[in-house]
């Protein structure tokens, strides 16, 4: 077994052996082990409503690559044998390039994860801008994950990195401002699908236009009016407009008034609230406020009444005021009591002619 402790490029064969031998067997014994850990969290997380453990299983499964298991592997056999500093510096370098690269793996996964779960909405259902908006951000985080992982392993590598950022810098800069309208557009969007001041589907209303949401984009938000034309803002001017939500409405307040002849007697005058109130009451998906004899018209005695709808459905309203008008005409006719209309009664005083 002489031959064992023979030199060769420095180190006696049984030591390159031992070499070889740790790096097959620790690559194997890695692999399983990694195999084992996952199946070990896989079981626990199938038991458990967390997200961490499935995040946990979805890292070392899939973004703890086998390269860097290798690259370790070779660095405990080569503690074995005796290199030459230059070829240690190799390795040590190539160790921390693959750790970098591997931290740029799981910084991934974990910023893929955190972002799946701001943009999720509670429904579940997939949105077309949600998942735009998710892409959009995804990538650019990503790409800033990245490039500061390509730059430190430069650093690393002994590259002088300094002129090279200050360059990116100043692209940047001249970049941001070329493009800067549409990037204040895509920043809004992401706003608008953060923030959600409203979704798709929502009735919206922006200052003199109207309609339902139909898509939020990466630069514009379409919207369907009543008339059927598509209105189409620019996300950034949207933002900056006031926005009434009419879908995000739970009940919605009515107010208003009818007048009656100045001729009505004062005994039916006293009736005509409470009849209101009545009326009112007797119809379904509604609750009555108020009703007063508010005030002394030009041609007619004011009589208001304040109720709510307890459904954000404007055909709702719409039916329940119509069933109130209709019972109301039927109750003015059976009482005798008119409403008033614009009219003007000329009082002429005759003046006799002094004989």
């Amino acid at each position: 077994m002489d031959w064992l402790t023979t030199v060769k490029y420095g180190n006696e064969i049984w030591k390159w052996l031992a070499a070889g031998g740790t790096i097959v067997l620790g690559f194997i014994l890695m692999l399983a082990l990694k195999r084992v850990i996952a199946s070990i969290l896989g079981r626990l997380a199938s038991k458990t409503e967390t997200e961490v453990d499935d995040l946990l299983v979805h890292l070392i499964n899939d973004k703890t690559k086998s390269i860097l298991l290798l690259v370790f592997a070779i660095l405990f056999g080569s503690l074995f044998l005796k290199l030459p500093e230059s070829l240690e510096q190799v390795i040590y370098k190539a160790t921390l390039v693959a750790v970098l690269l591997q931290a740029a793996f799981w910084g991934s996964g974990i910023l893929r994860h955190w972002l799946a779960r701001v943009f999720r909405k509670d429904d579940e259902k997939v949105d077309p801008a949600i998942a735009s908006a998710q892409g959009a951000v995804t990538f650019l985080s990503n790409t800033a994950l990245w490039a500061i992982i390509i730059l430190a392993i430069l650093h690393n590598l002994g590259v002088n990195i300094t002129t090279f950022v200050a360059g990116l810098g100043v692209g940047g800069i001249a970049i941001a401002l070329a493009i800067q309208n549409i990037l204040g557009d895509l920043f809004a969007s992401l706003s608008i699908v953060i923030d959600r001041p409203f979704v798709v589907g929502d009735y919206i209303v922006v200052g003199d236009m109207m309609g339902t949401v139909e898509k939020i984009g990466v630069k514009t938000t379409r919207v369907r009016s009543l008339s059927g034309e598509q209105l189409i803002f620019a996300n950034t001017d949207l933002l900056k407009s006031r926005i009434r939500n009419y879908k995000q409405m739970f009940e919605r307040r009515i107010v208003f008034q009818i007048g009656v002849t100045y001729e009505t007697p004062q005994e039916k005058l006293a009736k005509i609230t409470d009849m209101m109130r009545e009326i009112m009451e007797s119809l379904d998906d509604n609750r009555c406020d108020r009703v007063h004899f508010a005030s002394f018209g030009d041609s007619a005695l004011i009589f208001e009444m304040a109720y709510y709808v307890t459904k954000p459905d404007y055909s709702v309203y719409m039916e329940i005021q119509q069933n109130f008008n209709f019972e109301l005409l039927k109750r003015f006719a059976k009482e005798g009591i008119e409403f008033a209309y614009p009219t003007q009664t000329l009082f002429v005083n005759e003046l006799k002619q002094a004989s």
